[in-house]
């Protein structure tokens, strides 16, 4: 049984990070993304996100802590096992330029012209005709643009460890909180996919090759879930399990606000992506009192 849990948690975290790849496909098939469907679902995300680590998440962890500790060491370990989880997740972000930041969403077109136009910057070299998504037919700037997407690839596959964790963990401890991660993070990839697909595909004129690539930086979800298996292993049946839940609470939270909450207004208007937040809300904790 344990084994079939573990198993289930798993799977949930893969699906959700092979969404890059359904947002390397959308970047084939769509001259443009529509603005408000995304500003709408990036919200939706966040508000799923954001109910259940206040909901679910850190009164687990507290649970845990108080079968330890009294209620107010319990509190006061959770709160900062929070802030933990908050700080791991900036120190992520620290770590990667802000100009290739994967979560600077766009459209498909946007991309484009953004990779284009950097590699006009970085190689004064040919002149020739433009492809319309940044290839020179004349003379073609390959490098450039490939170097552009696999950074992109590697700066989502470190960006997404954490969310690995944090499905594995959120799917192992409750199903229908899982499944509800797993969907969140799930539409939160497919812009990424989007982001790595353009400009490998804009450099190498090879669906194959861009599709494989946008798949391949989602793979930091399931590292991410060995590694949650690994904290689950260790720290099962003992309060050290609070503080797994405690700091992926804090990694959810981070995410929605510095990441989900950002790329929903730049994709849309204010009122849309607010509206996407409440749904999220109002969905999930209708869900989660009537599966109770």
């Amino acid at each position: 049984m344990e084994s079939d849990v573990i198993l289930r948690a798993f799977i949930m975290t893969l699906i959700a990070g092979m969404a890059t790849g359904v947002g390397g496909l959308i970047a084939f098939f769509a001259k443009r993304t529509k603005p408000s469907f995304l500003s709408f679902s990036l919200g939706f995300s966040a508000g799923v996100m954001i109910y259940i680590s206040f909901t679910e998440l850190l009164p687990e962890s507290k649970l845990y802590f108080c079968t330890k500790f009294n209620e107010n060491t319990s509190n006061w370990l959770s709160f900062v096992f929070l802030i933990v989880g908050f700080f791991i997740t900036a120190l992520i972000d620290k770590f990667i330029p802000a100009m290739d930041n994967p979560h600077e969403a766009r459209d498909v077109e946007q991309i484009a012209e953004i990779e284009a136009a950097r590699m006009e910057v970085s190689s004064p070299a040919g002149q020739g005709r433009r492809h319309r998504w940044g290839r020179q037919v004349g003379r073609i700037k390959d490098a450039g643009l490939m170097r552009v997407g696999l950074f992109t690839a590697f700066a989502i596959f470190v960006h997404n460890i954490p969310e690995g964790i944090a499905t594995f963990v959120s799917g192992y401890s409750d199903f229908a909180i899982g499944a509800s991660i797993a969907l969140a993070i799930a539409i939160h990839n497919i812009p990424e996919g989007i982001a790595v697909s353009v400009p490998i595909y804009g450099a190498t004129g090879s669906r194959k090759k861009a599709l494989m690539w946008s798949v391949m930086s989602g793979f930091s979800e399931p590292f991410g879930a060995v590694i949650g298996i690994g904290l689950i292993s260790f720290m099962k049946g003992s309060a050290l399990l609070g503080y797994v839940y405690a700091i992926v609470s804090g990694i959810m939270i981070y995410i929605a606000f510095d990441e989900l909450l950002p790329s929903a207004h730049r994709y849309g208007k204010h009122h849309t992506a607010i509206y996407g937040l409440l749904s999220g809300i109002i969905i999930i904790g209708l869900s989660m009192l009537l599966l109770s």
